[in-house]
């Protein structure tokens, strides 16, 4: 699969997609995500895909993590790209992280195994007070459409969640089982983004719309 992850890539998205994803991120990372980054701390983005969430967020350094060699010409200046295996992050340094934030990349590992040592790796380059940031499609809502992309591998619900989590020495201190709603792909309407803070501050609507879930951790 490595082998065919630049093609796959360039061809999921439209370039209004891909722009539109990028708006979005920039609200959800203005209004939701900051929070869990200090503006004077170190955050990598694991799995950075096309950068949306590590060029908005705010950081004194900013690392971009993914196998895709393309990533980097998505990145914005001041970003730092490392081409590695989310479990092998040895160009980091350990115990130096304030925040890994990773999202839509879990459902790409190839097993749970390959999970939980993700996760191990994340906890070892964390600082004692640091946070994981996960956002990931819930099996449990999302269902049969978890099936929709040739690269989706494994299917996680919040439950089976924290139990990686534990095996690999964190606890989820929030988790919110429905977050967000699963993809911009393959959408007729695309509603305003102005809603989309309105969303973010009615939790109500999570429970209606939300397929993928959010879980923040911290290690033990």
């Amino acid at each position: 699969m490595l082998e065919h992850l630049s093609a796959i890539y360039s061809g999921r998205f439209t370039t209004t997609e891909i722009e539109r994803k990028s708006e979005i991120w920039k609200i959800l990372v203005t209004c939701f995500f900051q929070q869990y980054v200090p503006v004077v701390g170190t955050i990598v983005d694991l799995g950075a895909g096309n950068g949306e969430f590590i060029n908005a967020i705010q950081a004194s350094r900013r690392i971009a993590v993914d196998l895709n060699p393309q990533t980097k010409d998505w990145l914005a200046p001041g970003v730092e790209f490392v081409e590695a295996s989310s479990s092998d992050l040895t160009i980091l340094e350990g115990n130096s992280i304030d925040t890994v934030f990773t999202s839509n990349f879990f459902e790409h590992l190839p097993s749970a195994e390959a999970l939980v040592e993700t996760l191990k790796e994340c906890h070892r380059y964390l600082k004692n007070d640091g946070t994981l940031v996960i956002m990931v499609p819930n099996i449990k809502f999302v269902k049969e459409d978890f099936w929709d992309y040739l690269d989706h591998s494994l299917p996680l619900s919040h439950r089976s969640m924290i139990e990686a989590l534990s095996l690999a020495g964190f606890t989820a201190i929030e988790v919110f089982p429905q977050f967000l709603p699963y993809t911009v792909k393959h959408k007729r309407v695309h509603p305003p983004l102005i809603f989309l803070r309105f969303y973010l501050r009615s939790r109500w609507l999570w429970r209606i719309f939300g397929k993928q879930m959010l879980i923040v951790a911290s290690p033990i």
